[in-house]
């Protein structure tokens, strides 16, 4: 097995503002703990720092207007109306390098799909990119530059059929978005609930149009949705339908804001019923482009994207953190030095609740897209 980690000390001169949930350093904090496992070496494991996108690149899928005032508000220009492109709100705020922080994420989400493209390997990881929001003309939920949906593009390029995994807490709604009408690209995702939760979409009714319907996917979850509740759920929908599909490479995008201490979200997952979903997509998968996501507590996404990229590995890690790491993370709350969790016992009701609700998109989901797929 080939693989590949894409990885750039770059981010760290990049920052949201203090204020901002996304914090870059969670990036370094994943590096640093992946180095102390032992995961960024191997015969068979290479690491590769990506370029920034090229402005073509980018514009297969953002309008030129967008990305010159992407551009100027970067380089501390006054765009007037900035706000009509997503730009200077409390999500998405204008920062000095934005620009080039954009084309470092979409040049590294590009660069993982053409290492699989090229059989250089059959899993790259980009933890970096996953940034599902973001709309042609518009920045959305902390993404400029849909690095997802870009990757997916490139690999459309050469005629492969991709399916796109999403199992952030939020809705991927770019990449339904610009999708939703291909049936060459099923797009799934699980999220909680849009009722209850950003971008308020990803409804099971939402099913693609024209050629594409049946090929856009969505599982809406109720808030406390644990690992116990979320399985089934998962095995019910997603196997079946990528074993029908059949696709060529599967994109992941593993945001870790499902994790039950989350401050932004309201999932109760834990970084071992993470690593298992993970683990069951890679036996579905073929090929995989693996793409981070949100996560805004920075020792569970250390903790669950190296427990990913371990798995892609098919290494299996201790349970205690290296001692390396202890202040490191201890430093960003971690109290616990393990890398899996305590079990959580949620109320019965609670669980039933979430379970019901689960399980009433489960058969919407086979009643009205499962039919399109032959099944």
């Amino acid at each position: 097995m080939k693989t590949a980690l894409v990885h750039s000390d770059e981010w760290r001169r990049f920052d949201y503002g203090p204020e901002h949930p996304l914090r870059m350093e969670r990036l370094g904090l994943t590096w640093r703990l992946m180095e102390a496992y032992g995961l960024t070496f191997g015969p068979k494991l290479k690491v590769v720092t990506p370029e920034p996108a090229s402005v073509e690149a980018v514009t297969r899928f953002h309008s030129r207007e967008y990305i010159e005032i992407l551009r100027a508000v970067s380089a501390g220009d006054w765009v007037p109306h900035a706000a009509r492109y997503g730009l200077g709100a409390g999500d998405n705020p204008i920062f000095p390098g934005l620009w080039e922080a954009a084309l470092l994420v979409a040049g590294g989400s590009l660069l993982a799909s053409r290492l699989v493209l090229d059989d250089e390997a059959e899993r790259a990881f980009h933890f970096a990119g996953g940034l599902h929001h973001a709309m042609p003309e518009r920045a959305s939920g902390f993404c400029y530059v849909n690095d997802a949906v870009l990757a997916i593009m490139e690999l459309r390029r050469h005629d492969w059929k991709v399916a796109y995994v999403d199992i952030d807490a939020h809705h991927g709604d770019g990449v339904q978005f610009a999708f939703y009408a291909d049936p060459s690209v099923l797009t799934i995702s699980s999220h909680e609930r849009g009722d209850r939760l950003f971008p308020g979409t990803g409804f099971v009714e939402e099913m693609g149009e024209g050629e594409g319907i049946g090929f856009a996917v969505n599982l809406p979850l109720q808030p406390y949705t644990d690992d116990a509740v979320y399985e089934p759920a998962f095995e019910a929908v997603v196997p079946p339908l990528l074993r029908a599909f059949e696709p060529d490479v599967v994109v992941l995008q593993l945001g870790i804001d499902s994790h039950r201490t989350d401050p932004l979200t309201h999932l109760a997952w834990t970084v071992q019923g993470f690593t298992k979903i993970v683990s069951r997509l890679l036996e579905l998968s073929p090929r995989v482009v693996a793409l981070g996501g949100g996560g805004y507590d920075l020792p569970n996404v250390a903790r669950a994207w190296t427990a990913a990229w371990a798995a892609m590995n098919g290494v299996e890690l201790p349970a205690e953190i290296p001692r390396t790491c202890h202040k490191d993370l201890a430093a960003h709350g971690l109290k616990s030095m393990r890398l899996w969790d305590p079990p959580l016992d949620l109320p019965a009701d609670t669980r039933h609740w979430a379970e019901d609700f689960a399980m009433r998109q489960v058969k919407l989901i086979r009643e009205h897209i499962f039919p399109l797929h032959g099944l």
